[in-house]
Formats: structure tokens, sequence, C-alpha cells
């Protein structure tokens, strides 16, 4: 709820007088975090899959959901509802508790870690952030892990630009750095 306090108190009034908004309900705000973990190698391993499960759960809090492939490539191997995935959507205050934990303590926390790269917008102001090894989590204790694996989190917002979405975004705290 602190981080939830901290944007209703410090980063809404900076985005008031930023962008000119004359409504509170007009600002821009996050809507939700999806983390993601493709799974490629493991697909037909029924343990691999759920040691995937548990750390997502680990992470977010939440049960993870699986996706499943919607058609048939045999280049991959790949038939149609197969378990290609396991995704976790986060909204509220599971939410913003991962916000502030993945803000100050997992990015942190990465190895050789310089900054975002502030290109990784998609255009509708939404953000994602792909980790190598979901090591990075404190959740995870170096000594439990069987595989190490990747994961993606997108970071959605209510802003119709990708300058109110970084602007949202450095006010809560994400280092982003420049890109030349």
């Amino acid at each position: 709820m602190a981080f939830q306090s901290f944007y209703k108190t410090e980063v809404i009034p900076k985005l008031q007088t930023e962008f000119g908004y004359k409504n509170i309900h007009a600002v821009v705000t996050v809507k939700s975090v999806t983390l993601n973990v493709g799974l490629n190698a493991g697909i037909k391993d029924a343990k691999h899959i759920e040691t995937v499960e548990k750390t997502l759960a680990r992470i977010s809090g939440q049960k993870a959901v699986t996706t499943k492939a919607r058609k048939s490539i045999s280049t991959f191997k790949i038939r149609q509802g197969m378990v290609v995935g396991l995704k976790v959507t986060l909204r509220g205050k599971r939410m913003w508790d991962f916000l502030e934990k993945l803000i100050k303590i997992s990015l942190p926390r990465v190895r050789d870690f310089r900054g975002l790269s502030d290109k990784a917008f998609d255009g509708q102001g939404n953000y994602s952030i792909g980790f190598k090894e979901h090591i990075a989590f404190p959740e995870i204790r170096s000594d439990e892990i069987e595989l190490i694996h990747g994961l993606q989190v997108t970071i959605a917002t209510s802003a119709k630009t990708n300058q109110e979405a970084k602007a949202l975004l450095t006010h809560l705290g994400l280092p982003l750095k420049k890109d030349a």
C-alpha cells in the first residue's frame, strides 16, 4: 500500500503539472503487470512445467495460468493445444506490491545492470522488461534452484503515448536510460 500511496501523493501532482491534466482521473496510471515465461525445451516434461509454475507463483504471489498453442507449427514441433508458456496478470494491491519489489529490490540485483532501455515501449504506453535469469527476485533462493529460466514483465499503463508512460514510470522510480 505504501507504493500506491506514493503514486497518489507524489507522482500524480507531478504528472498533472507536467502534462496539464485538469481532472485527477485523467492522470496516467498503471493498469496491470503481466509476467510471462515461455517454455521451449521442456514443453513435454510435466516436471519442468510444474517447477516453472511454482517459481512464477512464488515471484508473483498468484497462481500461474498456462498458455497453449493456438495452431500447430511443425518446424518447432508444436501441436495445437500444447502448453507453450505460463503467465500471471497482476492488478490492484498485488500489482503495486510487485512494482515496488521490482524497482527497489529485483532490478538492482540484476548482474551488470546499467538501467533499462527507453526504447522498450510499444507505442501505446506499455513497457516490457526481459530477465535472462529469474534469480534476481528475492523469493528465489539460490540453493533451491532446479533450473534457471528467463521471464518477461510487461507493465500496461493507461497512457496514450510513450511519452506519458515514460514520465509515469520515471516518476515511479524505474531506472530508464537514454538510448542514443
